[in-house]
């Protein structure tokens, strides 16, 4: 038996629902001046990363900040020390899907790093300063109130309107007669 088109209710729901998705991937160079001239860089690490996200535009802004910390040699290689950055940014992440029916002003948006800020290369440029690339990604969500249209079947709950349903807690053994025992495990690791 088959409903034709005719027979067929539908209705309006509205609902909060993802209304917009984004991914974007960056590099980015950053320039630190250590109070000492560098010879080497020993080491380069990206701590302290904070972020939160706001709508803008036809995407969603990234706005955060994180620590840079250069461990290097100076003085002929005879010392170390590090020097330290506070790096603010924004990122702009486009969003691949947008629902244009959306319902405007009840957008709520979410920004997660796939890829935390790490250094992928730390140089010493020929002015004495640092040269560092860093690389970040992040994944951007939008949820927002939207119409969604289902269809109606009239009738299809009334099965289950009259009957009653027993829950009982107290369940006798031989509710478990059919169980196979070679499923259940001899130990709990």
């Amino acid at each position: 038996m088959s409903i034709s088109d005719k027979e067929l209710e539908f209705r309006e729901i509205i609902t909060k629902a993802v209304c917009g998705k984004g991914r974007r991937f960056s590099q980015v160079a950053h320039t630190v001046t250590p109070p000492n001239r560098p010879t080497n860089i020993l080491g380069a690490w990206i701590i302290n990363h904070q972020y939160e996200a706001s709508k803008s535009g036809d995407g969603i802004e990234v706005i955060g900040t994180y620590d840079i910390n250069i461990w290097y040699s100076h003085d002929n290689n005879s010392k170390t020390d590090v020097a330290k950055e506070t790096i603010s940014y924004t990122e702009l992440v486009p969003m691949t899907y947008l629902d244009p029916k959306h319902r405007a002003n009840t957008e709520e948006v979410f920004a997660v790093a796939t890829q935390e800020p790490t250094c992928v290369e730390a140089t010493v440029t020929n002015g004495g300063k640092v040269k560092i690339l860093v690389d970040r990604e992040y994944q951007v969500e939008m949820v927002a109130e939207t119409k969604v249209c289902v269809v109606v079947n009239q009738g299809a709950c009334d099965d289950f309107e009259d009957k009653e349903f027993d829950f009982d807690e107290n369940a006798t053994d031989g509710d478990y007669e059919t169980l196979d025992p070679d499923l259940l495990e001899d130990e709990v690791v």
